[in-house]
């Protein structure tokens, strides 16, 4: 996935994407990140688990807003999780 493949709005916010280049999921399948409802993401996980990029993967999620897939190694229910976490603590603005 490149620069190209996200909307200006995100592009402009100043968030480098050229980490992606270096993620462990560059080339797989997108279903094993994007897996239909109820299906296993324990393929998705081990593969972050090992990611060099999966820290900058998890902020670019989190920062956007992203809903669907595994990104950083969270599932949709983790990261909403954390968002909540960190809008208490301040630490990430709200996505308007």
């Amino acid at each position: 996935m490149g620069e190209r493949d996200f909307p200006e709005e995100v592009l402009s916010m100043g968030q480098s994407l050229a980490w992606q280049d270096d993620a462990n999921c560059k080339g797989k399948d997108g279903d094993i990140f994007f897996p239909e409802r109820g299906a296993s993401i324990r393929l998705a996980k081990g593969i972050c688990r090992e990611c060099k990029v999966r820290e900058e993967c998890l902020w670019f999620a989190l920062i956007t807003g992203q809903k669907a897939g595994i990104w950083g190694g969270m599932s949709e229910r983790e990261r909403r999780k954390a968002r909540r976490k960190l809008h208490l603590a301040g630490t990430l603005k709200r996505k308007s």
